[in-house]
């Protein structure tokens, strides 16, 4: 205990917090999010997708043969090896089923995991990614182009809860079923509205289509979560999936009002304030994975599982600009939206 205490200490320090105890003034999303790189440490998630920590992340290239990662500037790139190794294999299997020439790739976790600044509640131990409904171009992206390109959604906003008949396509069809067809992947998050449209029209194998779970917003990007990987005694995993399809009464739910109506609040009841998720809220583990020493970007950059060519990847000078540069943060899609209301 004293030594774990030296090490949260120590990191704590270099971080410029000071103490422990000061860090406990400051969210856990603060101190996780002020991480810039992994843990030199062995790899392990630590807790649960909503609730934890990474150690020893590596990161996705930023370029690939059949990828490129956007939004280079929020440093999400982050993931446990197994979830980096199963984008790099999707994404070549993506792009032989004609999805363009690959992915785009979004957010996958911070260097150590942890709460987000902005955005997802989940993505805290490096085994969740999101995937833009949009096939990377065949002219790679430059870093400023994957900032500022614009999200497309799959819906048709004018309709309640419709797939845009002008933009679903057979392909797309095809490449979120092929995410979920991998053994190592538990669950494809995607909209209620393309749930139902792969419930409706996929004509193949539907043995991974219960995989394929509907959810708020997810109509811009879908998300892929693993299992937990074997022998991670740390890692806290979710409840199975339910047997069969899922086009049962769990999706028609999402086409009812329930879901979408405002919660009744009690008029008596005095305004609560929101409590910050702060480090000691988190497995304590994670104070450790917070003060570890770090790696180099280039050394925890993770190497290509697969033989090609890769496109000409940013500079790494310009990729630690990027990161450094929070003037470009304010830009927060695509990811999952709060529960709307109308």
């Amino acid at each position: 205990m004293k030594i774990m205490a030296r090490l949260v200490a120590a990191g704590l320090l270099a971080a410029g917090i000071g103490s422990q105890a000061l860090a406990e003034t400051r969210p856990a999303k603060e101190l996780f999010g002020a991480a810039k790189l992994p843990s030199r440490t062995e790899a392990a998630p630590i807790g649960s997708y909503a609730k934890g920590c990474m150690a020893g992340a590596v990161a996705i290239p930023t370029d690939g043969p059949t990828w490129q990662a956007m939004r280079l500037s929020r440093n999400r790139r982050w993931g446990n090896p197994q979830m980096i190794a199963l984008l790099e294999r999707f994404s070549r299997d993506a792009a032989d089923l004609g999805w363009g020439s690959g992915i785009l790739i979004g957010d996958i976790s911070q260097p150590r995991g942890g709460p987000m600044l902005f955005g997802h509640a989940s993505h805290q131990v490096g085994l969740d990614a999101d995937i833009w409904f949009t096939p990377k171009p065949a002219t790679p992206l430059t870093p400023q182009q994957r900032e500022d390109m614009p999200f497309t959604s799959m819906l048709d906003k004018s309709k309640f809860l419709t797939v845009h008949p002008g933009r679903w396509t057979d392909t797309h069809a095809r490449v979120v079923m092929q995410a979920a067809s991998y053994p190592q992947v538990e669950r494809v998050f995607v909209n209620p509205a393309i749930k139902k449209k792969l419930c409706d029209t996929w004509q193949g194998d539907r043995s991974a289509l219960g995989k394929v779970r509907p959810i708020y917003g997810h109509d811009e990007h879908f998300h892929i979560r693993i299992h937990c990987p074997q022998g991670a005694a740390n890692c806290k995993p979710q409840a199975p999936v339910a047997k069969g399809d899922g086009c049962d009464k769990s999706l028609a739910w999402w086409f009812t009002k329930e879901p979408w109506a405002k919660p009744k609040k009690d008029p008596n009841a005095k305004p609560a304030k929101p409590r910050q998720v702060m480090l000691s809220d988190l497995p304590k583990a994670c104070a450790a994975v917070l003060a570890a020493p770090a790696r180099s970007l280039q050394e925890a950059t993770s190497a290509m599982a697969y033989s090609g060519t890769p496109a000409p990847a940013a500079p790494v000078q310009n990729i630690e600009a990027i990161i450094n540069n929070t003037a470009m943060l304010p830009d927060l899609g695509p990811m999952p939206l709060p529960r709307p209301f109308p």
